[in-house]
């Protein structure tokens, strides 16, 4: 995608040997980058959510361990990396995935040889991920032209947290078919759930659709579904942190809400992702570990002043606690459909399977 007319990914190998990334915990009010050159900045990265989104989790997650093994490539420090950026995010599975499919390619090849091998697999899943985020806006788009021709106007997609580029390496999986629907023409409307308490739909998702162009609105989280009660939402598009073999969906804290809504009102409901966000070892989504954020990004809010200066404040009595839990859980069978990059199937067992027949090979 592109910032100021110039192409970026949100991570990339630089030829000083760094990876550099967007410093997302400064949007939209700064575009930075930040040069990661150790373990410990990789970890501190997405703990600290400045990269966050599960594909972009699981791809700085693997270069992470590739400056690891930089650091140290035995056997020993292999394993403490590796326990180390897996405690940093517990609710994306992708994170897992990356970290055990890298852990599979440097334990076939000498010490001596693990750091080449480790940045080129981290290199390969990061091309991955582009591919797969392009081939599910290919797929979803697909679904928005034909709402777009049975409407016969404008077609209102409500998302919710961000799941576009800056949550995956380009194109994004909830917002890859949006662009693509823009780009050829269909028109499009986005309703951007605020998402707090991050805020991550307000900050990043209308930052992305103002950058490419598309038409949206950010709302307050609690107004969607009485614009589905209104007929003003069209079909809902949401990503996916984790999902499980049975078709459960876990996403940013209020996206079950937003199913409840969608079909109390006949709107369509999907969830976008991609083979790494599947856990195929989990049956029940109500299993899944959700993540326990610091209350303080409840009981405070950042925000730029009139005067330009980026402060935080708190919008809470100081002796009132607060809970944060990050992530809910959207059972199956409140989801029209998975859309991946293999294809739109039921949020099924046998719909999965019915995209990979290989599924088992993924355990």
């Amino acid at each position: 995608m592109k910032i100021s007319g110039t192409p970026y990914r949100t991570i990339w190998p630089t030829a000083a040997g760094v990876i550099r990334v967007i410093d997302q915990s400064r949007l939209p009010f700064e575009f930075t980058t930040l040069d990661l050159k150790t373990l410990d900045d990789a970890a501190h990265a997405i703990r600290t959510m400045v990269v966050r989104g599960a594909p972009l989790i699981g791809v700085t997650a693997a270069y992470g361990l590739a400056l690891a093994l930089r650091e140290d490539a035995s056997d020993r420090h292999l394993d403490e990396a590796t326990q180390a950026l897996q405690a940093t995010r517990p609710t994306a599975v992708n994170l897992a995935w990356a970290l055990a499919r890298m852990r599979s390619t440097v334990a076939e090849v000498a010490p001596s040889e693990r750091v080449d091998a480790a940045f080129r697999e981290a290199g390969l899943i990061c091309d991955a991920d582009v591919e797969q985020c392009r081939s599910i806006g290919i797929n979803g788009l697909e679904i928005i032209r034909r709402l777009a021709e049975t409407a016969g106007g404008r077609v209102n997609i409500l998302t919710h947290c961000n799941a576009g580029w800056l949550a995956c390496v380009d194109w994004g999986t909830a917002l890859a078919p949006i662009y693509m629907a823009h780009d050829a023409g269909i028109p499009v409307h986005v309703w951007v759930d605020e998402t707090r308490p991050r805020n991550q739909g307000a900050a990043l998702t209308a930052f992305e659709l103002g950058g490419h162009g598309v038409p949206h609105t950010v709302i307050a989280d609690n107004l969607g579904g009485h614009l589905m009660q209104r007929g003003e939402v069209d079909m809902v598009i949401v990503g996916s942190d984790r999902t499980t073999a049975s078709g459960d969906v876990c996403n940013k804290v209020g996206t079950y809400l937003k199913a409840l809504a969608a079909r109390d009102n006949d709107v369509p409901f999907y969830a976008a992702l991609p083979i790494s966000t599947i856990d195929w070892a989990l049956d029940d989504g109500r299993a899944i570990v959700i993540e326990e954020r610091s209350p303080l990004e409840v009981t405070h809010v950042a925000g730029r002043t009139s005067s330009g200066v980026i402060e935080t404040v708190r919008v809470v009595p100081e002796a009132s606690p607060a809970l944060n839990l990050a992530f809910d859980v959207t059972p199956a069978r409140l989801v029209t459909g998975l859309i991946t990059e293999r294809g739109v199937c039921p949020a099924t067992r046998d719909g999965l399977r019915g995209l990979y027949p290989d599924w088992q090979k993924a355990k």
